[in-house]
């Protein structure tokens, strides 16, 4: 499979925070060049590749597979649904965006608002509360099909642009996960440097610790690499808070990244001529490296970034190219010797 199919099939699965292990059967399948797997207590999903030799290093790549998204909080005369956002959504874009609502059946829906005909003249932004999902039904059929706490995600379409780039939902962080994936289920086991365990770690998206801190623990790496993305640049953006899109991963210096695992990392891209950008996140990245380094006995954890705009809508925005950087990253990440050498504690 092409990296960006796998990125878009990935990304299309339901994993709204919470419900990560909707489409669980479908991720396997996906996932299917991995020595083993397995779900973790709180619903991380763990694949392994193994090296194959007794007391090899482990090595951590995590990245975190919920999602934004919706849950029902009423259903209505009509069958209009009232919703609640999960995660950062980004309320500007949820008039009329298509969602699909995960109840006893897949229903498709879209976000509806008042018109400007009806609305007076006057403009503004809707809490999502305030919006309701019309799903063309009415609620006497919705009746055992939709209830109270039912989750709802946006429309999986993707869309290739201009320059390389691939638009759509939940890029955010499965185009990530299915990054690192494909580069791991590629790999010749006798070229690892250690036993890799790739984390799709749960619950990001509401919280500071979420799964990561339970998988890290489980797992106890030797050092690891977090993979998230990262806030491509855009018109009127600082750019001291931004990254260019098409220039390569951005490996960040922040107070809680290992400083010499982060330095060889950046050696190491530059070695293999694998394009990459520096982020300044001087107290956290926001990422799931805030509480990995903390977990056990601490985490050697680097912290690398996808570039990409739209973040926390249904049309979150990435370059193939940057992709391809990642993959490529990943793999002389968990391939390096040295690494292996210097983080090692069996």
């Amino acid at each position: 499979m092409e990296l960006k199919e796998i990125i878009t099939a990935t990304a299309a699965l339901m994993s709204v925070t919470g419900f990560e292990g909707y489409d669980a059967e479908k991720l396997s399948a996906l996932f299917d060049g991995f020595d083993e797997s397995y779900t973790d207590a709180v619903g991380n999903r763990i694949f392994v590749r193994h090296a194959g030799r007794e007391n090899a290093p482990k090595i951590l790549i995590d990245t975190h597979f919920d999602e934004i998204g919706m849950l029902v909080t009423d259903v209505k005369e009509g069958g209009f649904l009232s919703f609640t956002s999960v995660g950062g959504l980004d309320a500007r874009t949820l008039s009329s965006a298509r969602v699909r609502v995960y109840g006893e059946k897949v229903i498709d829906g879209v976000v509806s608002s008042t018109p400007p005909h009806l609305s007076g003249g006057e403009q503004k932004l809707c809490k999502p509360e305030e919006l309701l999902i019309d799903t063309g039904y009415t609620k006497e059929m919705l009746d055992g099909l939709v209830r109270v706490g039912t989750p709802v995600g946006f429309f999986p379409e993707y869309r290739t642009l201009a320059g390389g780039r691939l638009s759509g939902k939940g890029l955010d962080n499965k185009a990530c996960a299915a990054i690192a994936a494909h580069a791991l289920m590629q790999i010749p086991r006798e070229k690892l440097a250690g036993d890799v365990y790739l984390l799709l770690s749960v619950r990001e998206e509401t919280g500071a610790v979420g799964g990561t801190a339970v998988g890290g623990f489980a797992i106890a790496p030797d050092y690891a690499m977090v993979i998230d993305v990262g806030l491509g640049f855009m018109r009127g953006a600082e750019r001291r808070e931004c990254v260019e899109m098409g220039k390569g991963v951005a490996i960040a210096r922040s107070a809680i990244v290992d400083r010499r695992l982060t330095a060889m990392t950046e050696m190491l891209a530059t070695r293999e001529k694998i394009p990459w950008q520096t982020t300044v996140e001087a107290k956290s990245t926001g990422t799931n490296t805030e509480c990995l380094h903390l977990v056990g006995r601490g985490i050697s954890v680097v912290d690398v970034g996808l570039p990409l705009t739209g973040m926390h809508t249904y049309t979150e925005v990435l370059d193939m190219a940057d992709a391809e950087a990642l993959s490529r990253l990943v793999t002389a990440f968990v391939t390096d010797r040295e690494l292996a050498e210097v983080f090692s504690y069996a």
